[in-house]
């Protein structure tokens, strides 16, 4: 009997992280049974590809990396992940809660691509993940809104304040405004929910206020 699973989605500086610790909180005090699981998993080797693509060793630019290939690397990380850590709990009705997963390839490379490719694009990402692969379709995924220029402002402070540069993703403002459209383009496509990170008047939510809205869908 296979289990449940939640993704959290978002692009980088979406405060993905922050939302995802909450909701590790909110389920631990509910005391339900779950287990959590980040991706990429930098510290192995199965994200060799993803930290030499993301390093720039394959080019300066994320266009220099065609979204089929690049989205491959992601996805042998993702299976190393399921194969070797969490799928034989998920498998027996475990409830898995991700911070990014196969949405991440819908968001980030689907972005590469013009409007009118991407749904095809989104088609062979479902067949090679969900059906080549054997990954397990998520049953909720919570895409965190974050308009890029306020999204582009938290990654820039977080480089100031751990004293890190970004990869190639997050230093490439067109990128991340790119992302943001696609990932629009993949909630409508498969289903997602769409958590505004902003309110009415385009000012930032507080973080509480997020996660009570998220914890109304958990």
């Amino acid at each position: 009997m296979a289990g449940k699973l939640i993704v959290f989605e978002g692009t980088d500086g979406s405060g993905k992280s922050t939302q995802f610790a909450l909701a590790r909180q909110a389920l631990e005090r509910a005391g339900r049974d779950f287990r959590t699981f980040v991706y990429p998993q930098y510290q192995e080797e199965s994200s060799a590809l993803v930290r030499m693509y993301l390093g720039g060793q394959f080019g300066s630019r994320p266009s220099d990396v065609n979204p089929y290939a690049a989205s491959t690397f992601f996805a042998v990380d993702r299976y190393a992940g399921y194969q070797r850590f969490w799928g034989e709990y998920y498998r027996q009705g475990g409830l898995m809660v991700l911070d990014r997963y196969t949405t991440s390839n819908a968001v980030h490379q689907s972005a590469k691509l013009s409007p009118t490719e991407r749904e095809a694009f989104f088609h062979w990402l479902s067949e090679f993940e969900y059906g080549a692969l054997g990954l397990p379709q998520p049953d909720l995924v919570l895409w965190l809104d974050m308009p890029t220029p306020l999204a582009a402002d938290n990654l820039r402070r977080r480089e100031r304040d751990t004293h890190t540069a970004g990869d190639i993703h997050e230093v490439d403002q067109d990128y991340l405004a790119a992302c943001r459209r696609a990932a629009a383009q993949a909630a409508d496509f498969f289903g997602w929910q769409r958590i505004p990170c902003v309110d009415g008047g385009g000012r930032l939510r507080p973080p509480q206020d997020i996660h009570q809205e998220i914890l109304s869908y958990l």
